[in-house]
């Protein structure tokens, strides 16, 4: 579906024709805790579907800026699929990407704009990593990041990683994020480093299982089990053994 206006309230009217109620698909169950976070029950193919058919209609007069304005109106939107359309027009520009977009998504992230895991889990995976595939030198900055008061710019810190560690880059920055983040506090961070971490094995299994033994008494469980999933049984066994907390 396309729209005639790019406009905040043209984009709405549209999101609202292709909107569901809750059924078998119910997007609200995947979310707990985010207050304020709305849904209108699309669904992932029509929202890229949707986003392709506006970046195919303005992107021979379109600059990568242009597409950021027209994010930066919908970020704020309380509607998951209407953050999503923005995000997902930028990545179509991706081949543009310049190393100050880093900044501008990092206040997307602190000002609570994406204050849900699969918004900044987009911006991380849309966003961030190709940037960073793009200009590696950047990842050094998420460093900072994983200080950050604000729990999704911390999330983002090592979830934007993955798309370099898959390619065997940034492994010490990613361990070393890890690292920071060992002993925060919330499940979606704790998920985070351990799917991350999991990535790295990928790449490097020795290096993940001589991390975990050599740090593991001090990861989150919960960490550990998403560290390990690619391990065989009895290696994973082996080192939820090791990386026991002692008594």
């Amino acid at each position: 579906m396309a729209v005639a206006s790019t406009s905040p309230a043209a984009i709405t009217r549209a999101l609202e024709r292709m909107a569901r109620p809750p059924g078998e698909f119910n997007a609200q169950r995947y979310f707990r805790g985010d207050d304020g976070l709305r849904f209108y029950n699309i669904g992932t193919k029509p929202i890229r579907a949707f986003a392709r058919s506006i970046y195919v209609a303005n992107r021979d007069r379109w600059s990568v800026n242009d597409a950021m304005r027209f994010a930066d109106a919908l970020i704020v939107d309380p509607y998951l699929e209407t953050k999503s359309v923005g995000i997902e027009v930028v990545a179509r520009f991706r081949r543009n990407f310049t190393p100050n977009l880093l900044g501008r998504w990092k206040r997307w992230l602190s000002g609570n704009h994406s204050a849900n895991w699969a918004t900044t889990d987009t911006i991380c995976g849309l966003l961030i990593g190709p940037l960073l595939v793009e200009y590696p030198a950047l990842a050094g900055r998420l460093r900072v990041w994983a200080k950050d008061r604000n729990m999704w710019v911390r999330r983002a810190s090592i979830v934007g990683l993955i798309p370099l560690v898959r390619k065997g880059m940034a492994l010490d920055t990613a361990y070393e994020i890890a690292q920071t983040l060992r002993t925060d506090t919330h499940d979606l961070i704790q998920k985070a480093v351990g799917w991350t971490l999991r990535e790295a094995g990928k790449v490097d299994s020795q290096r993940l299982e001589n991390h975990l033994r050599s740090h593991g008494r001090s990861i989150p469980r919960t960490t550990i089990r998403y560290a390990i999933e690619r391990f065989p049984d009895s290696k994973r066994r082996a080192l939820l053994e090791a990386t026991r907390p002692e008594s």
